[in-house]
């Protein structure tokens, strides 16, 4: 599995997507475990990964994709607390603190993804209570049919002030929603024409957010003829939709989106090694079928895929977090991510957050640097939650040297770099804790 996916003849596409099977040559291991846990969540917890490793790799996507817990509930008790929260600011910490407890981290990390590809700014859209409803139906359908989310997306009140469309009338087609939604969230650039968009913008109208709500005002829908995508006839919102999810683009667009969020940013697949994920995802949209074939599949445990993808600020915080299995003051991390680049309930613009190489430059490795350190403090804002010697005993360590192993095992699966510190001059918890930032402002520890 090491040549590139593009160059793969058709009966090596095939195993490209069949389910890995550890073997002699491929063994299942502590670094592809953490590679499951990074990709499908924001890294683990070290009984996670030792429940991995005992598991192997097909009982551990089960219980990513099918957590016992109850989802629900837990859910629940976080949307009462959203709910009282009247500022994004406050949006901002409970979704982080939600990331760090969830029992179902690939949900998260799902609507991670839709919050960037299906993108609104509460910038724009000024109304926390709007933005808060935005994620929650986010939420409740990353895992679930991409044609309900593009249905509810399209009459998300926030969606539609957020893009400037909160009012389409029969005289004035708005082609703030039309744009967007051919372009960015299914067909992609090159699939569509000027007239597609200003016909479906036509078929859209009579659409409109008055004081939050939606509202659908009858004598302000064109209900004349129009052409779209090649084909005529008196077109609706219900037949955009239809017209878009039946175009091969879109169920390509997703599946290449998808291909970069959970597998590599490094390369760009061809149509051809995509071709049985798109033909299978275009049959019902079924996203947590095409997330879990990513998941399972050879090419996911494959070097092609392993740290191919740079950690967005919010991977890089919420993993720090997670794996030293601590609870920190998520107001302060959210302030923290976003002077990394990353400011949740604000994708920069439609297109959402551009990701890969555009998180690095040498401002941001610096403020990840200071990040770590903060994290990892005995005092400051944090409040020296994070104790890294403390966890490394609780697993079983009882040296700063074999600290030094538990750690880099746990967070970058590799020998552990050199102290390069006078040990003389500092006990084991500030040794380890002088350890654990430089591991973690190691190059790898920047990857998912």
């Amino acid at each position: 599995m090491a040549e590139r996916i593009d160059t793969l003849r058709r009966d090596d596409l095939s195993r490209a997507w069949a389910p890995y099977e550890p073997d002699a040559r491929r063994p299942w291991n502590l670094a592809l475990a953490a590679h499951l846990y990074r990709r499908a969540g924001f890294g683990t917890r070290w009984e996670q990964l030792q429940q991995a490793l005992a598991d192997g790799p097909r009982r551990t996507v089960d219980r990513l994709l099918r957590p016992d817990a109850d989802i629900d509930a837990f859910n629940r008790g976080f949307d009462e607390n959203e709910n009282a929260t009247g500022s994004i600011e406050g949006l901002q910490a409970w979704w982080l603190r939600r990331m760090i407890e969830t029992p179902h981290p690939l949900l998260e990390k799902m609507t991670l993804f839709w919050h960037s590809h299906l993108a609104t700014s509460a910038e724009a859209v000024n109304s926390p209570s709007l933005m808060r409803a935005h994620i929650q139906f986010l939420r409740c359908g990353a895992l679930g049919s991409f044609a309900s989310l593009l249905e509810g997306i399209s009459r998300d009140p926030a969606m539609l002030v957020g893009l400037g469309a909160g009012a389409n009338r029969k005289a004035a087609p708005n082609e703030g929603f039309a744009r967007p939604l051919l372009q960015t969230f299914t067909l992609g650039a090159g699939a569509f024409d000027e007239t597609d968009v200003r016909e479906a913008a036509r078929a859209l109208t009579g659409w409109f957010v008055l004081r939050e709500r939606l509202r659908y005002i009858p004598r302000e829908h064109d209900d004349t003829a129009k052409q779209v995508l090649g084909r005529q006839g008196n077109f609706t919102a219900d037949d955009i939709r239809r017209m878009v999810l039946e175009h091969p683009a879109t169920s390509r667009t997703l599946v290449r989106k998808l291909y970069r969020w959970l597998i590599s940013e490094s390369d760009e697949p061809s149509d051809a090694s995509i071709a049985p994920l798109a033909d299978s995802f275009a049959r019902d949209y079924d996203i947590a079928r095409l997330v879990e074939t990513m998941l399972r599949s050879n090419l996911f445990f494959s070097p092609q895929a392993y740290r191919r993808r740079v950690k967005s600020p919010v991977e890089y915080a919420v993993g720090i977090v997670t794996a030293s299995e601590a609870i920190v003051s998520t107001t302060q991390l959210a302030k923290d991510v976003a002077g990394l680049g990353q400011s949740l309930y604000y994708p920069p613009t439609v297109r959402g957050w551009s990701g890969g190489q555009h998180w690095i430059s040498t401002a941001t490795m610096v403020r990840r640097h200071n990040l770590a350190a903060a994290l990892l403090a005995d005092d400051g804002p944090y409040g020296g939650k994070l104790n890294p010697w403390a966890l490394a005993q609780r697993h079983g360590s009882s040296s700063p040297d074999s600290a030094a192993r538990f750690l880099a095992d746990l967070l970058v699966q590799s020998d552990p770099p050199e102290w390069g510190l006078p040990e003389s001059r500092r006990d084991s918890s500030s040794l380890v804790r002088a350890l654990a930032r430089l591991v973690m402002t190691l190059p790898e520890f920047q990857l998912a």
